[in-house]
C-alpha cells in the first residue's frame, strides 16, 4: 500500500472530521463508537465533493491509502482507500475500532475467524459481504479479522475512520494473518 498526505481539506471533509470528533469525544465504548462514527459517514460517501481530485488516484501496482486527516491527539484517523480492480489487502486485523464506507463502486470483504487446531491454529471463513456505494461497516477488535478487494471493474474508493492516529502508525493493520484458512 502507498501512503500520501492530503494536499488540502475540502470543506464537506472538514465537517465530517467534526462530526467524527463530536463522537469520539465522548469516550464510549469501542463498538457504539464504530456504529455512531458510521451513522456519521454514511450522508457524506458518494459527494463530488468529499475529496480532492489528488485523493481519488490509485496505484496500479497496489491499493493507495490517502491519509485525509489525523487527530492531533491520536483518537482517529480518516483515510480515503483507493482501489484499481483485483486490488485486495492481506488477512489481517486492526489495531482499533475502525467503520469503512464505500465512496464509489464496490467492495467485497471475507470475514475469518480464529479456530484452534490439533496441531496450529486456523482461520476460518464466516462470511462473504459485498458493500455498494454508499454502505458502511463497522467494528472494533476482537473478532475483526477480514480481507478486502475491489471487486468491481472500475476504480473503488472507500473512506475508513481508525481509532488510532494511522499517519504515525502507518497502517490500521496490528496483525497479518498467515494461517491455513478452512
Amino acid at each position: 500500500m502507498t501512503t500520501t498526505t492530503p494536499a488540502r481539506t475540502t470543506t464537506r471533509m472538514a465537517a465530517l472530521v467534526s462530526e467524527i470528533r463530536t463522537v469520539v469525544d465522548r469516550g464510549l465504548a469501542p463498538d457504539l463508537t464504530a456504529y455512531l462514527v458510521g451513522e456519521r459517514l454514511s450522508p457524506h460517501l458518494g459527494a463530488s465533493d468529499l475529496l480532492t481530485a489528488e485523493q481519488q488516484e490509485g496505484d496500479p501496482e497496489r491499493y493507495r491509502q490517502h491519509i485525509l486527516h489525523a487527530e492531533p491527539d491520536g483518537s482517529f484517523s480518516v483515510v480515503a482507500l483507493v482501489w484499481m480492480p483485483g486490488q485486495e489487502t492481506c488477512i489481517h486485523d486492526h489495531v482499533s475500532w475502525c467503520v469503512a464506507g464505500v465512496h464509489q463502486g464496490e467492495e467485497s470483504e471475507r470475514r475469518y475467524r480464529l479456530a484452534p487446531g490439533a496441531d496450529a491454529a486456523r482461520l476460518v471463513a464466516t462470511e462473504d459481504v459485498v458493500n455498494a456505494q454508499g454502505e458502511v461497516c463497522g467494528f472494533a477488535p476482537p473478532g475483526d479479522i477480514h480481507k478486502v478487494r475491489n471487486s468491481c471493474t472500475d476504480k473503488a474508493i472507500s473512506i475508513h475512520v481508525y481509532g488510532a492516529d494511522v499517519a504515525r502508525l502507518g497502517s490500521s493493520i496490528r496483525r497479518v494473518y498467515t494461517l491455513p484458512v478452512d
